[in-house]
């Protein structure tokens, strides 16, 4: 039997515990310091075990996943290299910065036992065990970042795990990694966290700000709702990086200055027309460290219950819907409602369904 310990079930944690959980030859143990923690991940049955012992749920592990948050993953491994651990165990973590604790492990004896660094790069605007999901990691990059030392047949053995979770796995150097997802990620988040800063300043003395930065300005600074302490410890665990991130995203809103101080439409046009091409090329339908919006606009009449009926077609179909919102400040349109749903494909069903007797916006 194949023992699986996972440290931290929460979202990622509780999503890799519910893929591989039920498989023929695995048993998947739980950790948490928490014993209510751990009393939640057996009533929603995400584990076979779960213990508040470390030494209870590394031991026989064959494979043991850290999802612990960023700042505490090498207090967790230094932990782990103290015990006992069985031979040929492979220990991997979720982080979303590799170069610290790839650094990390190889300033410890993990003597008969490997440390090969993971980043699945798939979220959700949940958190939590609550969330977990064993479709959360399906079309995502599973990153795995093993030192160049380590043994190819134990990345295999990791990756023939991982593919259980039906993510594509690719190989990245930790250090490139950092930089590649300080740049896609941490960056923008910075950046919507300050854009939403600047426009609640201008709040404080005008609150008219406030009642119109709805729809779109909401949509495109999200990702500003992170929480702070997660984001916290990614960004000074990335800092390095961040800091020649921030001094190149300067340049670019100096052009933009310059531009406009210039008068210069050509040039502003130009620089939609390189990004509108750049960002065409992106991938359109899979997962990322951002997570996607499933969110489609439906054109309503003013009509009594017509909400409801727009519910009661989406159930009829099975179609499961996350959220509803009624928008009031387009023009031209009686009024129109916001649908969220869970994956592209119920938006997909929905857009076709709903298309029969209204106007559907992407």
């Amino acid at each position: 039997m194949t023992k699986i310990a996972i440290f931290g079930a929460g979202l990622i944690g509780g999503s890799l515990a519910l893929c591989f959980k039920g498989k023929p030859g695995f048993t998947v143990t739980g950790h948490s310091p928490n014993p209510k923690s751990v009393e939640k991940l057996l009533k929603r049955n995400v584990v076979d075990t779960a213990t508040t012992s470390m030494e209870e749920a590394a031991e026989g592990a064959d494979y043991i996943f850290l999802c612990v948050p960023v700042s505490l993953l090498e207090e967790y491994l230094t932990s782990l290299a103290k015990l006992p651990l069985k031979q040929g165990c492979i220990i991997t973590d979720v982080g979303s910065t590799k170069a610290s604790i790839a650094q990390c492990a190889a300033s410890l004896e993990l003597k008969g036992v490997q440390f090969i660094g993971g980043h699945p790069m798939a979220g959700s605007e949940r958190s939590g065990v609550e969330a977990a999901s064993s479709h959360l990691f399906e079309n995502a990059f599973y990153v795995l970042s093993p030192d160049p030392l380590t043994p190819q047949e134990d990345v295999d053995r990791l990756a023939d795990l991982i593919k259980l979770t039906k993510a594509q796995i690719i190989q990245v150097d930790a250090e490139l990694h950092d930089d590649i997802v300080g740049a896609i990620s941490h960056l923008p988040h910075i950046i919507a966290v300050a854009l939403v800063n600047q426009v609640r300043g201008y709040n404080e003395m005008n609150p008219l700000y406030q009642n119109l930065a709805a729809g779109g300005f909401r949509d495109v600074t999200r990702i500003a709702s992170g929480d702070p302490k997660i984001w916290r410890d990614i960004l000074i665990n990335n800092r390095e990086n961040l800091l020649k991130l921030l001094v190149d995203w300067n340049a670019e809103v100096a052009r933009f200055i310059d531009l406009l101080q210039q008068s210069d439409g050509e040039g502003i046009a130009e620089q939609f027309r390189k990004a509108s091409e750049f960002r065409s090329g992106l991938p359109e339908r899979r997962k990322g460290m951002i997570t996607s919006l499933y969110d489609i606009y439906v054109d309503i009449p003013d009509h009594p219950g017509v909400i409801g009926q727009i519910a009661t077609s989406l159930g009829n179909k099975k179609i499961n819907l996350s959220n509803i919102q009624v928008i009031e400040s387009r023009e031209d349109v009686p009024g129109v409602l916001r649908l969220s749903f869970r994956n592209q494909e119920d938006v997909d069903r929905a857009a076709e369904e709903l298309k029969k007797q209204y106007t559907v916006h992407a």
